[in-house]
């Protein structure tokens, strides 16, 4: 009889234990991203530290930038404080799917992509596009006829302009972009064909030659990504970056850091 008593308690204490393991793995499936940020009072963002106008180190040594702005207003939706977590091309995806980060800024969508994360909304306009001097009369790819043009060799700045340029433009083709900006600055050509992250700093630095946009060549806009079955984080993105769009905090931080008003269609796939 004390040999039953000892079995069937030992069966019972096993039940509860067990019992108790499932609860504590049905709440850890039940939990999500929106669950770990609010507990933890914290938003790990994974952010490129060198890349102006978007994110880059500020004079106090602080990331600031468009990005910075859209991360700031996210941790601020959520109520919890902003983390960002320097990261590169090659590492990002997999700080994101090893959850050293909750979300990821300046990706850009591709089909590959989205079998191993997710994609919020559109929030940052990326897209190459032909810059020239205000007293240039430039509207569409015919008017780059005669004209000479600096690009950087070998990117998809080259080939964008490559497919549409007419055959009487003298193209000028250098190893870097900072030989394409002295071209263009220096008169050496009259335009320049860049993404509009290397155009916002000519255009905020070259007031004599009062450079713009003439038209783009190219669309594709950045998304923050994050991981998959995430759906009331993406919620929680796609309001926030919905709200920038209607107060016009996205077209401020787009005038003051890409220096140019931000047009939404710039925001679609």
């Amino acid at each position: 009889m004390t040999i039953y008593k000892t079995l069937r308690s030992s069966f019972a204490a096993l039940l509860l234990l067990s019992s108790a393991s499932i609860g504590v793995a049905t709440d850890a499936a039940n939990a999500d991203a929106i669950d770990d940020i609010t507990k933890a009072g914290v938003l790990n963002v994974g952010v490129f530290a060198d890349f102006p106008p978007f994110s880059s180190a500020s004079a106090d040594m602080t990331l600031k930038g468009y990005d910075m702005d859209v991360a700031q207003a996210l941790a601020d939706a959520l109520k919890v404080k902003l983390n960002p977590v320097p990261v590169t091309g090659q590492n990002r995806i997999p700080y994101l799917t090893e959850h050293r980060v909750d979300l990821l800024m300046s990706v850009g969508y591709s089909k590959e992509r989205e079998q191993v994360i997710d994609f919020a909304a559109a929030y940052a306009p990326y897209y190459i596009a032909v810059i020239g001097p205000k007293a240039l009369e430039v509207k569409n790819k015919d008017d780059l006829a005669g004209k000479s043009i600096a690009v950087n060799r070998g990117t998809l700045e080259d080939t964008s302009l490559t497919e549409v340029v007419p055959a009487s433009s003298d193209v000028k083709r250098f190893d870097n972009y900072n030989s394409v900006i002295q071209a263009f600055i220096s008169g050496q050509t009259q335009l320049m064909v860049v993404g509009n992250d290397v155009g916002a700093q000519v255009l905020a630095r070259q007031e004599a030659l009062a450079p713009e946009q003439k038209f783009q060549l190219l669309t594709s806009p950045s998304h923050i990504a994050l991981n998959k079955k995430e759906d009331r984080l993406k919620q929680a993105i796609n309001d926030t970056v919905a709200k920038m769009l209607s107060d016009g905090s996205l077209n401020k931080s787009s005038e003051a850091w890409l220096k140019t008003p931000l047009n939404p269609e710039n925001l679609k796939d």
